[in-house]
C-alpha cells in the first residue's frame, strides 16, 4: 500500500473517531471505498475492515445494542 493511501486511511480513521453516529461513518467509508473503484485503484484491506465493522455497529444500534 502506498504512502499516501496510508495517509488517507489515517485521516479517515481520525475523523471516524469525531463522529458519533456509526451510520455517518459507515457512509463516509463507504463512498471513500466507491471512488478508490471509480479510479480503478485497489480497496486497502483496512478499508474493508472499518466499512465490515461500521456495517456491524449499525446493525447493533439498530436492534438497540
Amino acid at each position: 500500500m502506498s504512502d499516501q493511501m496510508q495517509s488517507e486511511i489515517a485521516e479517515l480513521s481520525i475523523k471516524l473517531d469525531e463522529i458519533e453516529d456509526p451510520r455517518r461513518s459507515f457512509a463516509l467509508v463507504q463512498e471513500r471505498i466507491r471512488r478508490y473503484r471509480a479510479e480503478g485503484r485497489e480497496i486497502p484491506d483496512e478499508l474493508v475492515m472499518m466499512e465490515r465493522r461500521l456495517a456491524a455497529d449499525c446493525l447493533c444500534e439498530s436492534q438497540g445494542r
